[in-house]
């Protein structure tokens, strides 16, 4: 097959229309027009449907379609080892982690990462989806689980543990929890239990929800929880990465801890010698090094009366 006529296919049935793949190829629509019939002669099928509003592939071009996308994407793999081949960091790097982690922990480091790499651009996506690396979904992950796809190097960054946590106000208010009875008593802030986390935290949540509480507050977002307890609406459960910058909060029941919660650096082993993954890399553990460093193992915990 031709490889001009299916890398029009492709931007076509990307675009939807030929008008739209031709502003994309710097060619005129009946330019396009031509290399679409061209294929289906050669291949005796018909690739599209042709309507009003656009064109949708038919089987046989949904089936082309996915041969195109895989040589695609393997182009766009080649093109970034050829690139990171040099020695200096520059380009995109798309990283993606957990919304919590990328929005609390991570983001607001990255200042020192741009001040080490001028020329490097970052796409930070941050979702509790695992993005498939191997397809570059994206090209480098900071996991809370180990990765079960092949091909991938992971590496240990760090663990992360759940505590629960009010604010002074809130415990000045109503009082502090001694045991897990009373803490019964109080509203527990938690992250959404049908929204995607780690094992070790969703058990660990389970024993702390039992019907006899008087109320919950569930948020699908750590941030969410994070601001819910800074401003007293009650007793938070949240990973200790986060309160470290929140003096305000208090540590309830510091015996009550989660198991740890292993957190991975993961990207594909064909980009294992690219500068700007390694970059990358050297510069989360220069940064995991120093809040390990700064950790304090025994967060500030609610006086006695």
């Amino acid at each position: 097959m031709d490889w001009d006529k299916l890398r029009v296919f492709h931007a076509v049935a990307d675009a939807g229309s030929l008008t739209h793949a031709g502003e994309q190829l710097h060619l005129s629509q009946s330019a396009i027009s031509r290399q679409i019939r061209g294929l289906e002669d050669q291949l005796q099928v018909t690739l599209f449907h042709r309507h009003a509003r656009g064109l949708l592939l038919t089987e046989q071009g949904e089936i082309l379609y996915e041969a195109t996308s895989a040589i695609a994407k393997r182009l766009m793999v080649a093109g970034a080892r050829l690139r990171d081949s040099k020695d200096e960091v520059h380009g995109d790097l798309r990283v993606t982690t957990t919304a919590g982690f990328g929005t609390l922990w991570l983001a607001p480091r990255m200042a020192r990462l741009f001040d080490a790499h001028p020329n490097l651009s970052v796409d930070l996506i941050l979702t509790e989806a695992l993005l498939d690396l191997p397809m570059r979904e994206a090209d480098v992950a900071i996991r809370l689980s180990s990765p079960s796809q092949a091909d991938l190097i992971r590496r240990p960054l760090m663990e992360v543990t759940m505590r629960l946590y009010a604010s002074q106000d809130y415990l000045a208010r109503e009082g502090t929890p001694t045991d897990s009875r009373e803490l019964e008593q109080h509203r527990l802030i938690t992250y959404s239990p049908d929204a995607p986390q780690p094992h070790e935290a969703a058990e660990w949540l389970k024993s702390h929800t039992s019907p006899a509480r008087n109320s919950h507050l569930r948020i699908n977002s750590y941030f969410g929880v994070l601001k819910a307890a800074v401003n007293g609406l009650g007793v938070a459960a949240l990973p200790d990465y986060i309160t470290r910058d929140y003096p305000d909060l208090v540590n309830v029941l510091p015996d009550e801890i989660s198991p740890p919660i292993h957190v991975y650096f993961v990207y594909p082993e064909e980009l294992r010698r690219s500068q700007r993954i390694l970059a990358f890399r050297d510069f989360i553990l220069r940064e995991v090094e120093e809040f390990n460093r700064g950790r304090d193992d025994t967060p500030r915990v609610a006086r006695k009366a």
